[in-house]
């Protein structure tokens, strides 16, 4: 079929079709969702269990063992982590991505999961409480808000977040709210004994009428003139005044008292606080919002901040709603910057086509790109590839290549109409010659990204959309070349025919006699092409190593890690002083805190700390992001200093997947005390390294554990067991919950405690009491008790894969390479000496940077083994791959020379650009080896057919690297894409400047074509 003759007779129906394209990709442009980085699927749950009274050793062995061998029993499993603390288990279960590519499919392996736990929680041993399975904890919140009201109460501003967070859970577009570091209000009735003991009364038979007040029961139902009619009696309690009178009957002759005559009824918040947050010094609730699932988070940013305008009427004076993060309009402007860059690359590319193919060529390439582009959005809204870093920056790696297809075919034309021949003759003959050539070209260009889009790892899930947008337009863009650019180049381009060729340039007279000159000096040029290949690979040790590139986000992190154990009050007072140093540095705006672990999370590479009462954390923002690197390292030096005790880590977000330790070492083993030498070995050797800051282990410190001894013999005579008496102590200690007071729609706890008098920590258990049912008496504690004693205990014990493993942490310090620093203390660590049966395994960046390339490492094989096909299939033969891949290798020659000008890591995205480098390279050697072939076949001398073949097909094969090189250079100031640009533009620059002249002398060895010109005409 002639392609090109059908679309010109069809061009009526062409034309319908390239204005649908054209509209549809405005509309889809409106309808893409947008977000700051693609979303990705945590493949994470946490199964939590409470055992109250039992140790960290007692909960793995009892609890955490048993809830681990039933989550291994899952064939999806990658890894099961665990932490054990007092009377707590956590179980975190990550599934392999196989098994899990889509949220359907992980719906149901949690389902699978909850079974599992379902049929191991009957085993689990008495007083475990309820096994629950999380698996929602990874909902971002796009919006996060922190409330604060300053001289209201905590119960008024709570009041207010509970009230905006149901109204806005009403917005379209919002899948849920949550509040942070909302306190759990309680009543505490406040029993002294001493007032107990001048009525003579029992604390149990308080506890017993409390228990049956307030309680929801039924009064039946009677019959009335047909109708049944329900009897509710009116509760003894409906306000707070009504349970402070409320009456109690006591004693044997019931006498009826007052609760407030025999006990202190407050209002309060549970003891101690779990989280505390809050913004710029004040007391604050936090807010978040989150997105439903593939929507536009611009959009749902606009309809609640139209619903918040709407409410701020309702809202009272006083108290204010601080933004702490807007993914909404951190999106708006991403987008907005990277159209802005599209536009840019599209009118560098369009003005190259000006200035060396003229106007005519240059608008009819530009509007097949413009073309390109529209078509590819339509194709993206179908997919459901959203508008984000990775899409937009694939359509800006794209361009170049775009119009690469295009160019061929426009220039193919001009050339033919120039020598006279018959326009639509002219269109024909180009298509049909170059239209498998071409898609063999795009082929190989897309098969050189698809070790990222084929890649089973965690960035290959985070950046694949790179490779399914370059597929969708590279593809497109071949189609338009074949169709659309034959039409215009009929219905626009007017050339007039040349009487007699035109004298070559001075440029072409000076490329040929280079060719020339390398042919006929074959030995020299392939010595001087290895010697700068092999001073390209010796220089490459000077590139800079990397993972992932610092965010430009205008926000910081500090974390402080005071010792394990540590009141929250006290790590609180420890964040005031932190706080009131940072805030008062040049450029910091705000400072949001929170304490007793992290914020909700915000944003998808940001992974919130577990709840932990020693840990704070301060999210700081600046007005500019470029004063964030001298902060950090200011801030990490200052804060060290001053806070000896405390580790301090001062960091910024980084692009990608990432999060927590940048380095991490594990050591595997049976035995916590030699787990805890083996740690306690590395952080001296990392405490020798002035690179590393903020080191740590995962066990943190041993804690402190009071340990009563109880007499047996008087319990016995009492009729006590230890669990009523260890009861009696929570109650002085920390309060009893005997009920629940009704307000409204919300259910308070009734704890009753001693009052603080009563409650003195040092003599606590000495001053308590327990009262004997089967004696009816109240018996001191110290006439049950033996002795007391202080013992260190493990506060954490942490599981991987059920083995017991410690990690020591650490984070390069200011300034310092995550590579650099891990170099130094690398040979350190492993030289330790390993008891039998314990094994040391790296994680952090490495491990994270190890699965990305492994990943890679795993894809690419089939990548290149299909473009190796491709090219064989093309040319049905064996030497012409041959000669196009020997040219591969020059493309390190750029890259390394870019990398180091630019002082830029060969991090992740350098490797993938260096990929796909291979692939453009090799799609401009097909162009000319199929040319010289073509040259061959039509009788010409082989030197001859080399030569004129480069000659011929330079313009094109230039124009496409420029266009491809100077298309990227918006890039250059994303942090993201900075080392893929580098690698692309100079290795593309390098490559094709050695190519032009490379791959004839290839050419020529491989086909031993003798280094004398033929007697037929040469092209120059």
């Amino acid at each position: 079929m002639d392609i090109a003759r059908y679309s010109i007779a069809k061009r009526t129906s062409l034309w319908v079709v390239v204005l649908l394209v054209l509209l549809g990709g405005y509309i889809s442009y409106g309808k893409l969702a947008r977000f700051e980085d693609p979303e990705f699927i945590i493949r994470q749950a946490v199964i939590v269990a409470s055992y109250p009274g039992a140790s960290a050793q007692e909960v793995a062995d009892e609890v955490t063992d048993r809830l681990e061998a039933a989550v291994q029993a899952l064939q999806e499993l990658e890894q099961v982590k665990s932490v054990s603390k007092q009377g707590y288990s956590e179980v975190s279960v990550e599934i392999k991505m196989e098994f899990a590519r889509t949220h359907a499919e992980l719906q149901q392996v949690w389902d699978k999961l909850r079974r599992k736990v379902v049929d191991v929680e009957r085993t689990l041993p008495p007083g475990v409480g309820p096994v629950i399975v999380n698996d929602d904890f990874a909902d971002v919140y796009a919006l996060f808000y922190a409330i604060t009201g300053e001289g209201y109460s905590d119960r008024e501003l709570q009041t207010y977040a509970d009230w905006l967070s149901r109204e806005l859970a009403l917005v379209p577009g919002v899948a849920r709210t949550a509040l942070l570091a909302d306190r759990d209000e309680r009543i505490f009735i406040e029993i002294s004994r001493e007032r107990l003991a001048g009525f003579g009364l029992e604390a149990q038979q308080i506890y017993q009428v409390l228990q049956k007040q307030n309680m929801v029961t039924v009064a039946g139902e009677m019959e009335a003139d047909g109708m049944r009619v329900p009897v509710v009696p009116v509760r003894a309690v409906s306000d707070f005044s009504d349970l402070q009178t409320l009456q109690v009957g006591l004693g044997p002759d019931n006498t009826v008292l007052r609760l407030s005559d025999i006990a202190d009824v407050v209002r309060g918040y549970q003891e101690p606080v779990a989280l505390k947050m809050t913004y710029d010094g004040q007391r604050a609730v936090g807010l978040g919002i989150s997105n439903v699932l593939g929507g536009n988070v611009v959009a749902m940013g606009d309809a609640v901040k139209q619903h918040l305008a709407e409410l701020e009427g309702q809202r009272p004076i006083g108290m204010e709603l601080h933004p702490i993060s807007l993914q909404s309009d951190a999106v708006r402007a991403s987008v907005s910057a990277f159209v802005s860059n599209l536009a840019a690359a599209v009118g560098i590319v369009f003005v190259v086509l000006l200035v060396f193919m003229g106007l005519r060529i240059g608008l009819i390439i530009g509007f097949v790109l413009l073309l390109t582009v529209a078509g590819t959005l339509i194709i993206m809204l179908f997919d459901n590839i959203a508008m984000q870093r990775i899409s937009l920056g694939a359509l800006i790696i794209a361009l170049g290549m775009l119009v690469d297809n295009a160019i061929v075919v426009s220039d193919g034309v001009l050339v033919r109409l120039q020598q006279g021949e018959v326009r639509e003759a002219a269109i024909s003959a180009v298509v049909k010659n170059t239209i498998w050539p071409l898609l063999g070209g795009t082929l190989v260009g897309i098969l050189a990204f698809s070790a990222i889009g084929l890649s089973p790892s965690d960035m290959g899930e985070y950046a694949g959309t790179l490779f399914w947008v370059i597929l969708f337009s590279m593809l497109l863009s071949w189609v338009f070349a074949i169709t659309v650019t034959p039409l215009l180049c009929y219905q626009f381009l007017n050339v007039q025919p040349q009487s007699e060729p035109q004298p070559p340039g001075r440029m072409t007279r000076g490329y040929a006699a280079i060719l020339r000159w390398v042919l006929s000096h074959r030995l020299v040029a392939v010595v001087m092409l290895l010697g700068t290949l092999a001073a390209a690979v010796l220089s490459a040790r000077l590139v800079p190593p990397g993972f992932m590139p610092d965010s430009e986000r205008p926000q910081f992190v500090v974390d402080l890690y005071l010792p394990q154990g540590t009141d929250i009050e006290t790590t609180a007072e420890r964040m005031a002083r932190v706080e009131q140093v940072v805030a008062a540095k040049d450029g910091v705006t705000h400072v949001t805190g929170f304490v007793g672990g992290g914020g909700l999370r915000f944003m998808l590479t940001y992974a919130p700390e577990p709840r932990n009462s020693s840990y704070a954390q301060l999210l700081v923002d600046v007005d500019d992001y470029r004063r964030i690197a001298p902060l950090v390292a200011e801030l990490q030096q200052e804060l060290s200093e001053q806070l000896p005790d405390t580790s301090v880590k001062v960091w910024k977000f980084m692009l990608g997947r990432g999060g927590g330790k940048k380095i991490e070492v594990a050591f595997s083993g049976p035995d916590a005390r030699v787990l805890r030498r083996l740690a306690e070995e590395a952080k001296a050797l990392m405490e020798q390294q002035p690179s590393l800051i903020a080191i740590q282990d995962d066990w943190r410190d041993q804690v402190p554990v009071a340990q009563p001894v109880w007499l047996q013999e008087p319990l016995q005579r009492l009729g006590l067991t230890e669990s009523e008496v260890n009861a009696a102590l929570a109650q002085t200690l920390n309060g009893r919950q005997v009920g629940v007071y009704r307000e409204g729609d919300e259910l308070i706890p009734l704890v009753v405690r001693a009052p603080e008098s009563e409650r003195e920590r040092l003599r606590a258990i000495e001053n308590s009491s327990v009262f004997s049912p089967s004696a009816g008496v109240t018996v001191a504690m110290n006439q049950l008790l033996s002795s007391v004693s202080l013992v260190w205990q493990d506060a954490l014990i942490r599981r991987i894969d059920r083995q017991p493993t410690i990690m020591v942490q650490a984070d390069p310090a200011p300034g310092v390479v995550t590579n650099t620093a891990f170099a130094h203390i690398r040979p350190k660590i492993e030289a330790m000496a390993l008891p039998p049966g314990y094994r040391l395994k790296w994680y952090g960046e490495y491990e994270s940077s190890r699965e990305a390339n492994a990943g890679l490492a795993a894809s690419a094989p089939y990548g290149f083994a299909a473009m190796i096909l491709a090219v064989v299939f093309m040319f049905n033969a064996l030497r012409q791959p041959l000669v196009i891949w020997m040219t591969a290798p020059l493309a390190l020659i750029g890259v390394v020379v870019g990398l180091i000008l630019f002082q830029t890591p060969f991090e992740f995205m350098a490797i993938l650009g260096f990929l796909s480098l291979i692939g453009m390279m090799v799609k401009n050697a097909i162009v000319l080896v199929d040319e010289a072939d073509q040259y061959i076949l039509e009788g010409q001398v082989p030197y001859n057919a080399v030569v004129n073949a480069c000659l011929s097909r330079a313009r094109p094969v230039v124009l496409g690297a420029l266009t491809t090189i100077l298309g990227v250079v918006p890039l250059l100031v994303d942090p993201f894409f900075k080392s893929m640009a580098v690698t692309v533009m100079f290795g593309l620059l390098f490559a094709t400047a050695l190519t032009l002249v490379v791959l004839p002398l290839f050419y020529a060895l491989v086909f031993r074509i003798p280094a004398k010109p033929g007697a037929d005409k040469s092209l120059t």
